[in-house]
């Protein structure tokens, strides 16, 4: 048996091997690094809501010193409010308008380009430009000029000002929310990407058309994309404002036919003075969009499809 010696050159070069930091020293650098984000998340978003969830059980004005008064927003809120019951049937009717429209749509134009072999890359970015455009107060005031009396709607179709009719009011504000369906679109369009060809030829070999193929193939391995887009675009439609108070010129009219949650929300808080009824409004939303959330996951284990873990 024969032994390769080592030169005592190399031992002198090669040196102690590097002694590894204590476990404390090392979990404090990670605490260095993530005290921005800590930080901003403390001061920026819990304090704030800490104070919020005071005022909703005080009287508040902005000027004078909150008065405690107890649970007397939040009975006065449901027993005492018609208009707050309005605002609630105002939203919920938007949601229930605005999201399957959007998502339709953006499913739609997301087929259409995935089959398309030109251009797609600027159709994608011009269908995605209304999603970066659409939240601002000047494009929201366009549509409102666009479905005003005398604009273009009234123009084309002869309807009148679809934002002075109760009944069609709602409806222009959930369309501008459709014309931005640019986000879901672009992530219905990278989940089409990730569907195998072989089962579309799968489905064709056993004589599966168009339609049949959507229903048993695309629908399917595309659920959690639909799911995730659900849920996203449910939670921003219950605070939509922007578009409601630019349309409405910040009245909610006509008839509160636009007064949507937030709005009035806005309107007890910042118009009336009354900061502890909308810190309690705020709360009963975050809450309400969090059960609405924790439904649509818990019914999603019926419809949602996942490759990896089987038919569920």
């Amino acid at each position: 048996m024969t032994t390769t010696a080592i030169p005592a050159e190399a031992q002198r070069t090669a040196g102690p091997a590097p002694k590894r930091r204590p476990k404390r020293e090392r979990e404090g650098a990670a605490w260095v690094f993530l005290s921005p984000w800590v930080l901003g998340a403390v001061v920026l978003t819990l304090l704030p809501m800490a104070v919020s969830l005071y005022l909703s059980f005080t009287d508040y004005n902005l000027f004078d010193p909150p008065r405690w008064i107890g649970l007397r927003n939040y009975t006065q809120m449901f027993t005492e409010d018609p208009r707050y019951w309005r605002s609630v049937v105002t939203t919920v009717t938007y949601v229930v308008i605005a999201v399957p429209l959007q998502l339709a749509l953006a499913l739609v134009v997301a087929l259409a380009l995935k089959s398309m072999k030109h251009g797609k890359a600027f159709y994608r970015s011009a269908f995605y430009a209304p999603s970066l455009l659409g939240a601002s107060m000047s494009i929201a005031l366009v549509w409102r000029a666009v479905f005003n009396d005398g604009g273009t709607v009234d123009n084309l179709l002869g309807t009148g000002g679809w934002v002075n009719k109760p009944g069609w009011a709602l409806l222009a504000v959930a369309l501008l929310t459709v014309w931005q369906f640019g986000a879901p679109m672009v992530i219905f369009l990278a989940g089409l990407q990730q569907i195998p060809a072989e089962l579309y030829e799968a489905a064709a070999v056993d004589g599966a058309g168009k339609w049949r193929q959507f229903l048993s193939v695309t629908v399917p391995m595309l659920s959690p994309v639909l799911f995730f887009n659900l849920v996203l675009q449910t939670i921003q439609a219950f605070q939509v404002f922007t578009p409601a108070f630019a349309i409405s010129a910040g009245k909610g009219g006509p008839a509160d036919s636009t007064l949507v949650y937030t709005m009035y929300l806005y309107d007890r808080g910042f118009v009336a003075s009354h900061m502890g009824y909308a810190s309690a409004m705020a709360w009963v939303l975050l809450l309400v969009i969090g059960i609405v959330t924790a439904v649509l996951f818990r019914t999603s284990r019926s419809w949602v499809f996942y490759a990896s873990e089987g038919d569920r």
